[in-house]
């Protein structure tokens, strides 16, 4: 049977038909387009204009006169270099911690199956209904107890926890062939030797997917960063940027803007095909 749709196939293979409906298509296409690239764009040239421009009413789509000075004021005066790196820093080894421990635990719970391994999964997931917000202050009095506090670590353990991530891995194990795994076990692979030469190549996909997530939320997050860096030095970009924001021109934090997401986009267009496939992959029964 043939899939009905808005427009029948004899329609579309007319050239009256064909012609229409390439050119609603093209529209629709361009129009999502524009809602979200003229951001980009708006934040990119607003960078490149004069102070008195930027301020202008109505506002210039083109800059009058193109100022690149101000990304260069921008990667001195704020030290980008120095919050970059700490960014850097504090985002890999939140995800270096969270792909270990969460691959772990989820393997556990998938494969080896412990006793109460259900009671614990529910403890787990039921953390997802308690707000962010509620956990800031146990975790700061947490972290300023174990001394902490301007350390990477005081990012890098609670990142660790992390619900979704770990039940994502679980569900995508949950999904693996039986049959293979059975047979590493019976050439004689242990279960970590299992989960090290099969599990983990056959789970690219979803670990690319938690890794995008892992680093995404370290180098967006702001308020956990900003309590507990108090040294501007070690501070991050997502709070440097506030901070040094005071005494600085708008089209200098504007490129500091620019080029603070500049990663992250980098980081998406690379790995946008693991994105897909992990998304789809989890949705597929194995």
């Amino acid at each position: 049977m043939s899939t009905r749709t808005l427009i029948s196939p004899a329609t579309l293979a007319r050239p009256r038909g064909k012609a229409l409906y390439w050119t609603v298509f093209t529209a629709v296409v361009l129009l999502f387009a524009l809602a979200f690239l003229f951001p980009v764009y708006w934040m990119v040239t607003g960078a490149m204009k004069s102070p008195d421009e930027i301020a202008r009413t109505p506002p210039t789509l083109v800059p009058d006169h193109w100022h690149l000075g101000g990304y260069t004021d921008a990667w001195d005066l704020m030290q980008l270099p120095r919050h970059l790196w700490n960014t850097v820093v504090q985002a890999a080894g939140a995800w270096a911690c969270q792909l270990v421990f969460c691959t772990a635990a989820a393997y556990a719970l998938s494969r080896l199956r412990p006793a109460f391994g259900r009671l614990i999964l529910g403890g787990i997931l039921a953390t997802l209904m308690v707000p962010a917000q509620a956990l800031v202050v146990p975790k700061y009095l947490t972290v300023a107890d174990l001394g902490l506090l301007n350390k990477p670590l005081a990012i890098w353990l609670p990142a660790v926890a992390n619900a979704f991530n770990l039940y994502l891995l679980k569900r995508f194990f949950d999904q693996l062939p039986r049959d293979v795994l059975e047979a590493a076990e019976m050439d004689g692979a242990g279960k970590l030797r299992t989960l090290w030469s099969i599990v983990l190549p056959m789970s690219r996909p979803v670990l690319g997917v938690v890794s995008i997530f892992a680093l995404v939320a370290v180098w967006q997050d702001f308020l956990w960063p900003l309590m507990v860096f108090s040294d501007t030095d070690r501070q991050p970009i997502s709070v440097a940027l506030v901070q040094l924001s005071q005494n600085i021109q708008l089209t200098v934090l504007i490129a500091a803007m620019v080029i603070a997401s500049i990663p992250m986009v980098a980081l998406f267009l690379v790995f946008q095909r693991h994105i897909i496939a992990g998304i789809s992959a989890g949705g597929t029964k194995g």
